[in-house]
């Protein structure tokens, strides 16, 4: 009796799986796309991420690039949509740094400031090709280092944190509905 009742709870515990697992399947084919946060519906595979150009006062010749290459790894290895270089792509994303400067925090200490501040802003411009609509966002972040350092050397402490995380915050923008 034991035996006959435990592969009765096994074999109700199997089918409750199939059917969840079937359900699962059933809404993963209807609509909208989820991968690791990403909702993307379903009709659009294609994104193009033109590159990201620099029209802050001041320049740093390396930013851009890395912006343009972060977002495009980051929407390629969390999406499921092909990277190309049309213009009709379903999704055109393109992006200005606009902001990129260096200030004084507000708290000083004996007449001088003890931390500065890099601020940078990226507008971005994204562009649903199949419903012929467009969003334009601001991004920015700051980042704190200490007065003792010139920017080129905070620039060489703070570019990995700068890029992921301004990256990070327009991807959750365009593809989790932030």
């Amino acid at each position: 009796m034991g035996i006959h009742f435990s592969l009765r709870r096994f074999d109700r515990s199997l089918r409750f799986s199939v059917m969840m697992i079937g359900c699962l399947w059933l809404f993963a084919g209807c609509g909208i796309y989820k991968f690791n946060g990403a909702t993307i519906p379903a009709e659009v595979k294609t994104v193009k991420v033109g590159f990201i150009q620099n029209k802050a006062r001041y320049i740093n010749p390396q930013v851009a690039q890395k912006f343009t290459d972060k977002i495009q790894q980051k929407i390629i290895g969390n999406t499921r949509l092909s990277r190309t270089n049309d213009d009709n792509a379903d999704y055109v994303i393109n992006g200005t740094i606009t902001t990129y400067d260096a200030g004084l925090t507000v708290g000083v200490s004996a007449q001088q400031a003890t931390t500065n501040r890099l601020t940078v802003t990226l507008h971005m411009v994204w562009r649903r090709t199949q419903k012929n609509e467009t969003e334009e966002f601001d991004v920015s972040r700051s980042f704190d280092y200490s007065a003792n350092l010139s920017l080129q050397q905070a620039e060489g402490a703070l570019l990995d944190e700068m890029v992921r995380s301004i990256t990070d915050d327009i991807f959750n923008r365009i593809f989790s509905d932030w």
